[in-house]
């Protein structure tokens, strides 16, 4: 009874309605902490698609995309018939030890990147906002944001950074853009531990183009909010495939 008992509050607590702003990104790391964890053990089948789409409170949609995203990264796969649904693999990938410099991924490794970023970020977008922009910077900002919306999946990290060093460079602080740029590159080498997941960067793009539009109608408190929203769902994914 006691061990039913402990597993069952695991599965509330993981099964739980994530954050409307970054439903996708918060589904896969909801799946992979059930998997990590052990509540969904080897072998075992993930609760039906009506049922983990009601607990996490997303769209069967949204809970597809993410089950598709896990099972491309060899996480689970999808049988069908009278006794199928998703189960989780045997033998699951293991998680990346080092990153490209040769350090060792940990949690204060990952955390202390994470939280510089937001920190970083969240202040530029809001500074940015706060400033009476030039015609140039304007330019700039809605320039690098097509070229990150246009970017196809090998370009899109490239891309996707210069848009967020343009942020920190309209706000004419040089400083702010040097530390934006290290805390980036430490970022980029944690995500290039990672897949690259197609409905995460359509997110991504959605919420580049809310964080400019707060930026250039002069919103400091919308485009701090976007920005929080936006590096929350990275890092969600980045503790989902690191931790």
């Amino acid at each position: 009874m006691e061990t039913s008992s402990t597993v069952a509050n695991a599965g509330d607590a993981l099964f739980r309605p994530v954050r409307s702003g970054n439903a996708f990104e918060e589904t896969v790391e909801r799946l992979l902490q059930s998997i990590r964890l052990g509540v969904v053990g080897a072998g075992e089948r993930l609760p039906s698609e009506r049922e983990l789409a009601e607990r996490l409170g997303v769209s069967r949609v949204t809970l597809r995309e993410a089950i598709r995203a896990l099972s491309d990264a060899g996480y689970v796969e999808s049988r069908r018939g009278r006794y199928g649904g998703t189960f989780v693999n045997e033998s699951l990938p293991a998680p990346p030890e080092h990153i490209g410099d040769g350090r060792k991924i940990d949690a204060v490794v990952l955390e202390d990147a994470l939280s510089l970023r937001h920190v970083l970020e969240t202040g530029a977008a809001e500074m940015a906002a706060a400033r009476s922009l030039t015609p140039a910077d304007r330019q700039h900002l809605t320039s690098t944001l097509a070229e990150a919306a246009a970017a196809d999946l090998a370009d899109h990290r490239r891309k996707d950074s210069r848009l967020h060093l343009a942020i920190a460079e309209v706000t004419a602080s040089g400083s702010l853009t040097t530390a934006m740029a290290d805390a980036r590159m430490r970022v980029n080498q944690l995500l290039d531990e990672i897949p690259l997941l197609q409905p995460n960067l359509e997110h991504s793009n959605a919420q580049h183009e809310a964080i400019i539009d707060a930026i250039l109608a002069g919103d400091p408190p919308a485009a701090r909010r976007a920005m929080a929203e936006h590096v929350e769902g990275t890092a969600s994914l980045l503790r989902a495939f690191l931790s």
